[in-house]
């Protein structure tokens, strides 16, 4: 992602309320396996404040890759828009001269991956999702077991 310098170095509050409107879902980057391309898993994801919390079924061969590499890039992307060449042409220009662009909201973390298997940290994990995305309560109790 091409990031201008005066839009660099987001401070923690500017993130934290982005994400707090409704922001919930993006793009898990790890690392390939030696030999092997990059892994993007798009996902939903909470956030505690400090940490995004991401519950991902073990089979995903996400898993494999993190615990070879747990440094892993998380994106977020917002609104977007693409603008075409001709409404960007500079006056007295022809509209063909106009370069086109896209304009979006994004928020890019890089990460170090902590791959949690207790059993009973995992449903609480399951729960933070579920209290965020079905906060009506219409699903099943979550237990570890």
């Amino acid at each position: 992602m091409f990031i201008q310098p005066w839009d660099a170095g987001l401070d923690t509050a500017e993130w934290q309320t982005w994400l707090a409107e409704g922001h919930d879902f993006g793009q898990l980057s790890v690392n390939g396996l030696p030999g092997h391309p990059p892994v993007v898993v798009p996902t939903h994801f909470t956030s505690d404040g400090t940490h995004l919390l991401i519950h991902l079924a073990r089979p995903n061969p996400v898993w494999r890759t993190i615990e070879h590499d747990p440094n892993v890039t998380f994106t977020v992307i917002g609104d977007y828009a693409f603008v075409p060449g001709p409404w960007r042409a500079k006056p007295g220009t022809p509209p063909t001269d106009g370069v086109p662009t896209s304009y979006y909201a994004a928020v890019q973390f890089t990460c170090r991956a902590h791959v949690v298997d207790d059993p009973e940290a995992k449903a609480d994990l399951l729960r933070r999702q579920l209290a965020h995305f079905q906060p009506e309560g219409d699903h099943a109790a979550v237990a570890a077991d």
